[in-house]
């Protein structure tokens, strides 16, 4: 595992009369994105101080008694899919992974009207009580990796040779914005995965890790580690953008094992399409490779073959993740 991931700084993406900075940034996005879905981030905006509060507030978290976690239980959270899930309580590919966490979103009103509505997974979070700091500190991390990935995705917007507000306009009226806190113990089986191999659902995700490590991207070349990087978010795209434009961007699988001898905790915010929006290939997307998708992939499900919206998708893959909520999250 030699090879490093490239890291990329987007701070010229902030600077819309900057053309050439702009330019050299999608340029790069371009190329990481075509190898192997998967960088490191930086220029991101996103203030050091509120890495440090988001972890110490994690930590605190999961140092509660089960008891009080279980107050904020996903069972709990209804349609909204929001709050702690114990260890093991997560599947990927059937198989539980070795990690508890918690589940949120853009923190949604009863009166919203897609809360009043019913859709699946929009509403509030679950906040435990005993924790009054951990509120703010996720919601002002939540709004700052929100705003990096809008204007990266305007990078992205530039790389495949559209304007830069083309996925603003077709496909982020209102993202669908995700966040997860999970937390992964030390020890366990040798041969068990906080979460095994993997791909993410929609447009990007953008990774915050402490400093222990565990990451793994499986390149053209084989598995690779992405360690930390101080200052640096680790950023993939997802199977949605894989969709939209034809394979040209691969949506990369990975996966986790802790290995440090530490707790680990990761961060990723998923900013997604709008939960409504239908997902059709882009004007300048590439002709897809059905069958030879399906038989890479991990799950042997091309991503090409799905017809509908972001929504559909979504909830297909989540009700394989947590099979036990299914009936009071989607029912």
């Amino acid at each position: 595992m030699t090879e490093r991931l490239p890291i990329i700084d987007m701070e010229p993406l902030f600077d819309a009369a900057d053309e050439a900075g702009r330019r050299r940034v999608a340029d790069a996005i371009a190329q990481a994105c075509e190898a192997h879905g998967f960088f490191y981030l930086v220029g991101h905006r996103i203030a050091p101080a509120a890495f440090a509060e988001l972890e110490a507030q994690s930590r605190l978290f999961f140092a509660l008694p089960v008891e009080a976690k279980a107050q904020i239980a996903m069972s709990r959270g209804g349609r909204a899919w929001r709050g702690w899930f114990p260890l093991g309580g997560e599947l990927t590919s059937g198989r539980p992974d070795l990690k508890e966490g918690l589940y949120l979103g853009s923190e949604l009103s009863p009166e919203h009207p897609r809360v009043r509505a019913g859709l699946p997974m929009h509403g509030p979070n679950l906040w435990p009580a005993e924790l009054p700091g951990l509120k703010p500190t996720v919601l002002g991390y939540m709004d700052a990796a929100t705003r990096a990935a809008g204007v990266l995705m305007e990078g992205v917007s530039l790389s495949l040779g559209l304007d830069a507000r083309w996925f603003q306009r077709a496909y982020l009226a209102e993202p669908t914005v995700l966040f997860r806190i999970f937390h992964y113990p030390a020890g366990g089986e040798p041969d068990a995965w906080g979460v095994g191999e993997h791909t993410d659902y929609g447009l990007l995700t953008l990774l915050a890790q402490d400093r222990f490590g565990g990451l793994q991207v499986k390149t053209p070349g084989g598995w690779v580690e992405a360690p930390p990087v101080e200052g640096a978010l680790v950023c993939n795209i997802g199977d949605m953008l894989e969709r939209l434009t034809g394979g040209r961007f691969r949506s990369t699988p990975h996966r986790v094992r802790n290995v440090s001898g530490h707790d680990r905790l990761s961060f990723p915010l998923f900013f997604d399409p709008d939960f409504t929006a239908r997902m059709q290939p882009l004007p300048v997307s590439g002709r897809a490779d059905v069958d030879a998708d399906r038989a890479e992939r991990w799950d042997k499900a091309s991503v090409h073959e799905f017809d509908g919206t972001y929504g559909d998708y979504l909830l297909g893959k989540v009700a394989k993740v947590f099979p036990q909520l299914v009936d009071a999250a989607l029912g």
